[in-house]
């Protein structure tokens, strides 16, 4: 019989990765199958926001994954260069990051597995792929089979494995979804570029410091960093032009040098093929015991950076519900709050992601001079803020900013250890207080919050260094603020006896019964 474990992850990429990684933390039994033999070694993403990087610092070693990282700032301009849309980097995000980071993803993917591969709870099965999967009420059954490589096909010995639950984040053309006969909405949204990325063979010239998207009605390119030493650049393919034709590398040498005045001399190329922009959403996320997540749920056109940012979110926010559930501390209910809370933040960021996508891929002279006049005149409204969770496992609270991101900065604990918040307090519930909550809460509130593995933060006795939290007390008017796994605000108390009385909510909403937004 197969072994059992607590979640098979099926795919290796950011967001398998991170699932994968948060669960083997908190000491889940994991299983991980990918196809693949290793892992993929190039970058495919170029851009995390700080919440992003938060949450690579929960799943492995933050310095090692951003090591050849910088700040990247985002600039618009027109087929004549004129400036259209700065989205500036701001180097003090909320989250202890600055909020646009270019980053190496191989960096990334190695400091999460040499992370999740020293638990001891994570087994990784690279090479095999999923062919078939059943389940019933105790679990799912995988069927597995050797992954020939060079072949690109599944013909190699066959094997099984069995979890509780599966986390399929196998990609766009995810393998599972097509199992379980899910389809995905279409929003219309289809462009064909040509992605070249390459080393620089000389210090990067400032130019290429930050991105630049050219919305040129003739053909849309853009560049953007990789960190400091690498460098991406990305055309349009016009009508006619073939993915064989632009493929090839004197396609890429001919559109680097008409386009940047590049060649040989000055980059070496790394990868080249022809990406497919396109904006679905699968029509469920949960199957059962199955639940998809990244790109297996969701695809978005790349133009806010937000992809594999988004993916991440699904894995943090389904690995602290799945960890309650298996631990018996939370109903199965529970689990359907992942679909209801994130399918409506990642549709608004996937419409707004259609949405510069439709300024750069303006392929009509006349379209384009009318967008830059209405850009130049003020009349284009900049992209809205990310919108705050409005539902799912939140307190009810009006006028505060429940469903938003708590910060991190810098504290020193009474024992004299200094880091950042989440490296000392872990990854799970944080309870931030002015003052020691113990006589508000009592002894019975105070093992509740322990057995679901909250640590409480009492500002009178940890050294908020940078004063972030102290601040962000202020702004709320509040005593206290209760945070997730996910740093999402659960919600605030206003004074002591509020205090007890969210503890109670958090417990309500856990459950799915009254006290919270569920």
């Amino acid at each position: 019989m197969a072994p059992l474990y607590d979640i098979a992850v099926v795919g290796y990429g950011p967001t398998g990765l991170t699932a994968a990684s948060l669960l083997g933390r908190l000491g889940h039994r994991v299983v991980v199958c990918e196809r693949w033999p290793g892992l993929y070694g190039l970058p495919r993403l170029t851009h995390i926001d700080d919440e992003t990087a938060r949450t690579v610092q929960a799943a492995g070693d933050i310095d090692e994954a951003l090591r050849d990282s910088s700040m990247c700032q985002y600039v618009w301009v027109n087929g004549k260069g004129e400036n259209l849309v700065n989205i500036p980097a701001n180097p003090e995000g909320p989250m202890g990051y600055p909020d646009h980071l270019s980053m190496y993803q191989p960096d990334v993917e190695s400091a999460i597995d040499r992370r999740l591969r020293g638990y001891g709870t994570v087994d990784v099965c690279q090479g095999w792929a999923v062919t078939g999967l059943d389940q019933d009420e105790d679990g799912v059954d995988l069927r597995l089979r050797g992954w020939n490589a060079d072949a690109v096909c599944a013909d190699g010995p066959h094997d099984s494995v069995r979890a509780r639950y599966v986390i399929a984040a196998d990609g766009s053309r995810s393998g599972i979804r097509e199992l379980l006969g899910v389809e995905r909405q279409d929003f219309g949204f289809n462009e064909q570029w040509v992605n070249v990325d390459a080393e620089w063979l000389c210090p990067q010239p400032q130019e290429f410091a930050y991105g630049t998207q050219y919305c040129d009605p003739a053909r849309g390119h853009m560049t953007i960093n990789i960190g400091a030493t690498r460098q991406r650049f990305e055309f349009a393919l016009l009508p006619g032009e073939t993915r064989e034709e632009m493929t090839i590398p004197e396609t890429a040498w001919r559109l680097l040098r008409e386009y940047h005045d590049l060649g040989p001399e000055d980059v070496r190329i790394i990868r080249q093929l022809v990406y497919g922009f396109e904006a679905r959403i699968a029509t469920r996320w949960r199957t059962g015991r199955v639940f998809l997540a990244g790109d297996a749920a969701h695809t978005m056109p790349p133009y806010l950076g937000q992809g594999a940012c988004s993916g991440l979110r699904d894995a943090t926010n389904l690995a602290w519900k799945l960890h309650l559930v298996l631990r018996g501390l939370a109903p199965g209910t529970l689990l359907n709050t992942y679909e209801s809370e994130r399918r409506p933040h990642v549709t608004a960021i996937t419409h707004a992601a259609i949405g510069l996508g439709k300024v750069a891929n303006t392929h009509d002279t006349e379209a384009a001079a009318a967008r830059d006049a209405a850009f130049f005149a003020g009349k284009v409204p900049p992209p809205p803020p990310f919108p705050p969770l409005s539902g799912g496992v939140l307190r009810k609270e009006a006028g505060t900013p429940v469903g938003t991101l708590t910060p991190q900065g810098r504290i020193r604990l009474p024992d004299g250890r200094t880091g950042r918040l989440d490296d000392l307090t872990g990854y799970g519930f944080t309870l931030v207080t002015a003052e020691d909550p113990a006589d508000a809460l009592g002894p019975e509130r105070l093992a509740r919050l322990k057995r679901l593995g909250c640590v409480v933060v009492a500002l009178d006795t940890v050294e908020d260094l940078d004063g972030r939290h102290q601040e962000y007390l202020q702004l709320l008017g509040a005593v206290a603020y209760l945070a997730r796994p996910d740093f999402v605000l659960f919600g605030t108390a206003v004074d002591r006896t509020d205090l007890a009385a969210l503890v109670d909510d958090l417990d309500a909403a856990l459950s799915g019964t009254v006290g919270a937004a569920v």
